[in-house]
């Protein structure tokens, strides 16, 4: 089977939609939370729920995404002990983090396998793209830029890319987070991947849920469909091949 992944800015109904999509489909459906907010996570590796509970019992979980490029953090360089622990600390943090990305990939095979089209609710490439792949000039980090060759080269991209869009002043007043400036910049970001991505697709996210609910259902029968003629005509060319 194949996947699919919802991405948009924050706000669009990503989380919302993929959840009502696992009913809409009349093909079996596997639904997989590809981001890092760890309370939205359906799936993780028992490394990353200890890290989880145990930043939770401390009151230091701060779940709001990847970092805002425009405010990068330095490592000072003072103390040199301090700053090794704290690069330490990170590249420990992003090798669980690439592990984890690693970890829900492998489950999303084994259920494609299986013959279910997975939903990706986000994805790591397009969260992370602009601060560890794009922004060469954003103070990043050995991890990070690591990070960011993985993810642009070695990790698998969804088959198929659905953008809910909606203008970034109508995100700001449903969420009230960020600023209007930000949620724009964002916006724009992704909107962009449709250069780079072969199967893209944008869908309105101002209309009623149902409606772009219905919307997302018929792009991805189409592609269902569109996959299915190509695999059997495949097959019937092999096997005339073998006569």
């Amino acid at each position: 089977m194949f996947s699919i992944t919802l991405i948009g800015t924050d706000g669009t109904g990503k989380s919302t939609m993929s959840k009502m999509l696992r009913s809409s489909f009349p093909i079996p459906t596997k639904y997989i939370y590809m981001g890092i907010n760890l309370e939205a996570s359906n799936i993780m590796l028992p490394t990353t729920w200890l890290w989880y509970k145990l930043k939770r019992a401390s009151g230091e979980l701060n779940m709001g995404g990847p970092p805002d490029p425009n405010r990068v953090q330095t490592i000072p360089s003072k103390n040199f002990l301090k700053r090794m622990v704290r690069k330490l600390k990170a590249g420990l943090r992003m090798a669980n983090l690439m592990a984890e990305e690693w970890f829900r990939q492998f489950v999303a095979w084994y259920y494609q396998a299986r013959g279910y089209i997975v939903i990706f609710d986000r994805h790591f490439y397009f969260d992370y793209y602009k601060h560890h792949i794009a922004n060469i000039d954003a103070g990043r980090t050995l991890s990070d830029r690591a990070h960011g060759l993985m993810l642009n080269y070695i990790f698998p991209k969804p088959d198929l890319v659905i953008c809910l869009d909606a203008p970034a002043e109508v995100l700001f007043d449903r969420k009230k987070e960020g600023t209007v400036k930000l949620l724009e910049q964002r916006r724009q970001e992704y909107l962009r991947f449709q250069n780079d991505v072969k199967d893209f697709v944008t869908v309105d996210a101002t209309q009623p849920m149902n409606e772009v609910a219905n919307q997302i259902t018929k792009i991805v029968m189409d592609f269902y469909h569109t996959k299915k003629s190509l695999s059997e005509s495949s097959s019937k060319f092999r096997t005339k091949r073998v006569e």
